[in-house]
Formats: structure tokens, sequence, C-alpha cells
């Protein structure tokens, strides 16, 4: 849990209530960034992701939630930071077909994060 709060700090969400069962067995982490809120769970039991969800292109077609997107102001220069912390190596700017630029990274618990650079003035 620590890992992914810490992860998240670097984008900017500030750890706003952390709970742990008395058991120690489920913690839950509040973070906000503005008004985005985020709500990490973590259990001390818990199970693997199937591996169809270990890669994007084999993931987005099942079904269910596969991600989430921050916006930024510059995709360049957001993956040149991301870069020179050692978040990813390997990060390829898409131009996507609703016409943004975008790139995934996977957060600490191989969750996957876009990041978007819209400027059509939608």
């Amino acid at each position: 849990m620590q890992e992914s709060i810490k992860f998240y700090a670097f984008f900017g969400f500030n750890l706003s209530y952390h709970w742990e069962s008395d058991n120690e067995e489920l913690q839950i982490a509040h973070l906000k960034l503005g008004e985005t809120f985020l709500e990490l769970f973590c259990f001390k039991k818990h199970t693997q992701a199937p591996n169809s969800s270990k890669e994007l292109m084999t993931d987005l077609p099942r079904l269910g939630i596969k991600h989430f997107g921050l916006k930024v102001k510059s995709i360049h220069a957001t993956k040149q930071l991301i870069i020179d912390n050692g978040y990813s190596e390997d990060i390829e700017i898409i131009k996507g077909k609703t016409e943004v630029d975008y790139f995934f990274i996977k957060d600490p618990d191989g969750i996957l994060l876009e990041f978007i650079q819209d400027d059509r003035g939608l």
C-alpha cells in the first residue's frame, strides 16, 4: 500500500484518509488531487489478476474497468518526468483515434494509468 501511495503522490495526489482493519487483513487509502478522488484497497490475502490483464491489448477486450487517465498539459514533459524518476522506461506516445496524444504506464500493482494531452478544446 505504501508503495502505491508514494507512486500516486508523485503525480500530485495527497493521502486524505487511511484505514486498516483490526486484523490487518484490509487497508483502504483515500487520495485526492483537486476534485479527483482515488480509492485504493489492499487485501493481505489477495488473488492475482488473470494473465489477460497483464498487457493492454489483451485486457481491453475483456469486460470491466481497465484503467483511468489523467489529463496533462504536456505529454512529452510528463513522459520525460516519469522516465527521469524511474517509474517507467519504455513509453510510447500514441496519437489516438480521437485525436488526443496519450501513453500508458503501470502503477506498482500493475494497474494501467493513462496520461492524456487533449488540445481539441472540447
